[in-house]
């Protein structure tokens, strides 16, 4: 009833999910289960985080459940995308299990397209945050203390009616679904996120997961940087295996 859930939103330039591996890289978690769904396209492959050979054969699919007991944190991470239509029937299966096993809080790690961000969300950092109102009451001072900016709601019909403002998260997957659903349930969610473009993301990734440290302190220091977080195995092959010698 008191862990915390930390997972990724499928969304622009995955940096949600490159955010995750590097938690449960750094802190070590222990693979302890899967999240079987329909909703998302099957995979298999090998150990993401194998540090020897010796587990380097262990298959993974594509969404796992990670323990860290010691932090009280559970962490689903996701490897594939959605299939198409299925974003609602995931985000149902996904709150049951969150309530019936009483997870205290969630938090989802995402990120949304730099290049639709409006005049007001150009200014200051890329990084926002949005608490659920079950939520707000406990973490709000903390939050302040952080000084960290709200994501901004946006004009409905820019340029006819800007008086009328909605929240949008372009790229987002299934990030505004999530967090709206958990309004309505009266769960504990917290989204961190960051705009970004599709590209070279592991920088966007990192400047994450340190957003993330400054709350919930997985690593203990002063400033966070890079250097501080492990950067599982499976990262060198973000960008392809390399040319093959025979073209040449």
């Amino acid at each position: 009833k008191t862990f915390l859930l930390l997972q990724p939103a499928v969304s622009v330039g995955n940096v949600g999910q490159l955010a995750i591996d590097l938690v449960i890289s750094t802190l070590g978690m222990t693979k302890v289960g899967y999240f079987y769904t329909d909703c998302l396209v099957p995979m298999v492959g090998n150990n993401p985080y194998a540090t020897a050979e010796e587990n380097s054969t262990e298959l993974s699919i594509n969404a796992e459940v990670y323990l860290l007991p010691s932090r009280k944190l559970v962490v689903l991470q996701i490897r594939s995308p959605f299939i198409k239509n299925k974003y609602r029937a995931f985000s149902e299966a996904l709150l049951a299990w969150v309530l019936s096993s009483k997870c205290a809080r969630v938090i989802l790690l995402s990120s949304s397209h730099a290049y639709q961000r409006d005049d007001e969300q150009l200014l200051g950092t890329p990084l926002r945050y949005l608490l659920t109102p079950a939520l707000e009451e406990s973490v709000a001072g903390v939050i302040q203390g952080l000084k960290w900016k709200e994501m901004e709601k946006v004009a409905a019909y820019p340029g006819v009616n800007d008086t009328e403002k909605v929240l949008n998260i372009p790229g987002g997957g299934i990030t505004k679904l999530l967090f709206t659903e958990c309004c309505s349930k009266g769960i504990e969610m917290a989204v961190l996120l960051k705009f970004c473009s599709e590209g070279d993301n592991i920088p966007d990734a990192f400047a994450l997961v340190n957003y993330l440290n400054e709350w919930l302190q997985l690593i203990k220091c002063e400033v966070t940087t890079s250097s501080q977080w492990k950067i599982p195995s499976s990262w060198r092959l973000l960008f392809g295996s390399g040319l093959p010698p025979a073209l040449f």
